[in-house]
């Protein structure tokens, strides 16, 4: 909320990096519909992968993990959870599920956040939907295994006032169209997480909006590439921004920019691996998944197996993916390293 009050967002002043990643992406989102016209064995690929990465990723980044198979079992097959982190993944699955489906049916509310977090929920505690009890801080184990306070969001008896307050002037700041809808998404997610509204599950709910207010924005990367999963990847600098940004909320006086740029290369980051991914596929000429494996090979930096092969090619069959890794160790191109289920492959 406090990114909302004062006019802080209208007297920002950008660098021009900043406006730079946002003409960008502006130019991404403009390509959408071509996006569309790639195979639809493609598209449908990308979609299922980005389903599994950003149900596992979101939950790894809070320490919650299963195993690989389990995981895709759990997702497609839809099996009952046998235990807490399985509860955990369901529900995440669940409310994702929600947002693909129905996003632009759902405006803005703290009833509509409660009945999110309740079905995030439902599995694993049942105590989701409700406003926090008591105060959290926020919490940082150092290698040493002593623990440091990183930020004390709101206290527990305003949660639901400051809640009330942000969705109301998001949603205004929003119909007024005067500020950026990527910048006022970014700035909703910093106010949230300072708010911290939940006992548990708040980094969870705050990636599940963020794709849900992307896609209001007209922004659907996250149907095809994981969000979560470039969040993931960079870890470190998401808590170390947020961080920064958060110093000096309660006044105010806050910096929201370390956070913006990173949230803004976070999205960039995300249509750079859909090119990768899919971007090449253009054309219906014969032989094209065979070239395809061959460019994303060519582009390997560290050795690498099958499945790293097969998550860079939606659409092409591990069999077809073994057969080109096969013919390119044949032509001298690459080498087998470690044979077997899990062998590995490196440029020569």
């Amino acid at each position: 909320m406090m990114s909302f009050r004062n006019q802080y967002l209208q007297n920002l002043s950008y660098t021009g990096s900043t406006v730079k990643l946002i003409a960008r992406i502006h130019e991404y989102k403009g390509k959408e519909a071509l996006f569309q016209r790639q195979k639809p064995e493609v598209l449908e690929a990308l979609r299922q992968v980005a389903i599994i990465q950003s149900t596992e990723s979101s939950n790894r980044i809070e320490g919650i993990t299963i195993s690989t198979n389990r995981l895709e079992r759990l997702l497609k097959e839809r099996l009952a959870p046998e235990n807490r982190s399985e509860a955990e993944i369901a529900g995440y699955r669940e409310v994702l599920d929600t947002i693909h489906s129905s996003y632009e049916h759902i405006r803005l509310t703290p009833n509509v956040i409660l009945q999110l977090h309740r079905d995030l929920m439902e599995l694993a505690t049942g105590a989701g939907g409700r406003w926090k009890l008591t105060d959290n801080d926020i919490r940082e184990k150092l290698p040493n295994g002593q623990e440091r306070i990183r930020f004390t969001p709101v206290p527990a008896w305003k949660t639901a006032e400051a809640v009330e307050e942000l969705c109301r002037q998001y949603n205004i700041e929003r119909d007024r169209g005067e500020v950026d809808d990527l910048i006022l998404i970014a700035a909703f997610v910093l106010d949230f997480l300072c708010i911290h509204p939940f006992s548990d599950g708040n980094g969870r709910m705050a990636r599940l909006l963020t794709l849900l207010l992307l896609y209001q924005a007209g922004y659907i990367i996250g149907r095809y590439i994981s969000l979560e999963k470039v969040i993931e990847d960079t870890k470190e600098q998401y808590y170390e921004t947020l961080e920064i940004s958060s110093q000096g909320w309660h006044e105010g006086k806050h910096n929201i920019k370390p956070w913006l740029d990173y949230f803004l290369m976070m999205i960039l980051n995300a249509y750079k691996r859909f090119e990768e991914r899919a971007g090449i596929v253009t054309s219906d000429k014969r032989g094209w998944k065979q070239e395809r494996v061959r460019t994303v090979v060519e582009h390997m930096i560290a050795d690498f197996t099958v499945s790293d092969v097969e998550e860079r090619c939606p659409g092409i069959s591990r069999p077809t993916i073994t057969k080109v890794l096969n013919e390119m160790g044949k032509e001298g191109v690459i080498e087998c390293i470690e044979r077997g289920r899990n062998a590995r492959w490196r440029k020569v």
